[in-house]
């Protein structure tokens, strides 16, 4: 039997980052070298694009996708060169590299990013990290934005600076990480109960929903503990696929999504409840926390009582700021409109207005 041929499965298909590579390698370095003989640069292909996470497929290529990049100067070098790097590049690269176009938009110009590292990261998230980065800076960044800054690729570090501002930025500091971990089982918390009291009352799509976004904050409580950003919807599943309890939670969490009724959801969920806080306790960052589910009160629901893992997290929280902190956590841990998260000024206003005293 022969299956057809989609665009999501073409054997031939090079993933973004490698056909980036070779761009730069092949096509920008050169003109490069022509345009700033001697002039030092970092070069990467980091930021927005599934290829920077790794997972663009041939659909991706469907439009405004090709090789593309960064190339950082030194501050005091980009008024001096940019320009005349754009403007070589823009007369002299190729049309298309491998097969795949290299100029988009209206003004058909190639994507080749001419800049400086401080300004780079500061419109991509806010702030420049060269400048040191506080906890409200980790706080007020959504994890996507910190994932597309640190994946992708350095194809070559020229400056000596590039590298070093990525690694900074890997993950959270300890702190930092126990108070967003916290917060995470804080929304759990929240509505564990729900998926039963809404089925109780005959509303099944209620308790769907409510089963949907708890399987949701689980996903991102597992990133979390894993020490990976978390990314937005569309590849959510992606990265939790790559996490060390994906083999375990996945069917569980299926099989809670896919239930039919109230009680076989609550009953998936309990398990998974129990797969993700006996994770917790293997990473040994509280005193063992009881990973049993129970009822919920008087009432008849299962749950984990997710709070006590709130409390054991935030007792060893050692920084007195975030101490006093609501425990709300990471801007996109209480924000969930895509159109403020990904515009890291709008993001920056809304995470420093949930915490005025």
């Amino acid at each position: 039997m022969h299956l057809p041929h989609t665009p999501a499965s073409d054997p031939d298909f090079i993933p973004g980052l490698e056909l980036s590579r070779r761009f730069y390698t092949d096509a920008v370095r050169p003109l490069l070298e022509e345009a700033a003989p001697g002039v030092p640069h970092s070069a990467a292909r980091i930021g927005s694009g599934s290829e920077v996470l790794g997972y663009d497929t041939p659909r991706s290529a469907d439009h405004e996708w090709g090789p593309r990049l960064q190339v950082f100067l030194h501050r005091h070098d980009v008024p001096r060169h940019a320009a005349r790097i754009r403007h070589i590049c823009a007369e002299h690269l190729p049309k298309t590299f491998l097969g795949h176009p290299t100029r988009f938009g209206p003004l058909e110009e190639p994507r080749v990013e001419v800049t400086g590292t401080s300004a780079w990261f500061t419109d991509a998230l806010g702030f420049d990290p060269a400048q040191g980065i506080t906890s409200a800076d980790w706080l007020a960044t959504p994890t996507q934005l910190l994932a597309e800054v640190t994946a992708g690729a350095v194809f070559h570090d020229g400056l000596h600076t590039l590298t070093p501002l990525r690694r900074a930025l890997g993950w959270y500091p300890h702190d930092v990480w126990l108070y967003v971990l916290a917060c995470q089982w804080q929304r759990i918390a929240r509505e564990e109960a729900f998926v039963g009291r809404a089925g109780e009352v005959g509303d099944e799509l209620g308790s769907a929903v409510v089963t949907a976004r708890l399987a949701r904050d689980l996903m991102r409580l597992c990133l979390l503990m894993d020490r990976r950003y978390p990314p937005y919807g569309k590849w959510l599943g992606s990265a939790f696929a790559r996490t060390s309890s994906a083999p375990r939670l996945t069917p569980v969490l299926t099989a809670a999504l896919t239930a039919g009724d109230w009680h076989t959801r609550e009953r998936h969920l309990a398990h998974a409840y129990e797969i993700v806080a006996h994770q917790h306790n293997d990473l040994h960052l509280t005193d063992r926390v009881a990973p049993t589910t129970r009822p919920y009160h008087s009432r008849p629901f299962r749950v984990l009582r997710a709070d006590r893992f709130t409390a054991a997290l935030l007792a060893r929280v050692g920084d007195p700021v975030l101490k006093d902190l609501p425990p709300v956590g990471a801007v996109d841990q209480f924000v969930d409109s895509a159109d403020a998260l990904t515009h890291p000024e709008l993001a920056r206003a809304l995470s420093h207005d949930v915490r005025k005293p």
